[in-house]
């Protein structure tokens, strides 16, 4: 199953490199565009859910790396999402 990195840069500036275990991310983020927080929250859980369903469906077993992934994605959003105009900008995918 190929996997991709995806790299994000924050509201604050910081950028972190993203797991997932598939290339679905690219079915629900493009390169280049930037998300309002909570959208791009909607739809990394969509992707890193679906990555981890096709792991489990492939190999008996849900993707821990994508779910931690998400939990660490959800953490960061929560530390941004007081302003309504903070945007999650997706850099790259590799």
């Amino acid at each position: 199953m190929p996997e991709m990195i995806f790299r994000v840069r924050w509201p604050d500036g910081t950028e972190s490199d993203c797991y997932s275990p598939s290339l679905v991310v690219r079915d629900h983020l493009v390169p280049g565009a930037d998300y309002p927080v909570a959208d791009f929250l909607a739809r990394a859980d969509a992707a890193l859910t679906e990555a981890s369903a096709r792991v489990q469906a492939r190999y008996g077993f849900p993707c821990s790396r994508a779910l931690g992934q998400l939990q660490t994605i959800r953490t960061l959003c929560a530390r941004f999402a007081v302003s309504e105009d903070a945007r999650v900008r997706v850099q790259s995918f590799d």
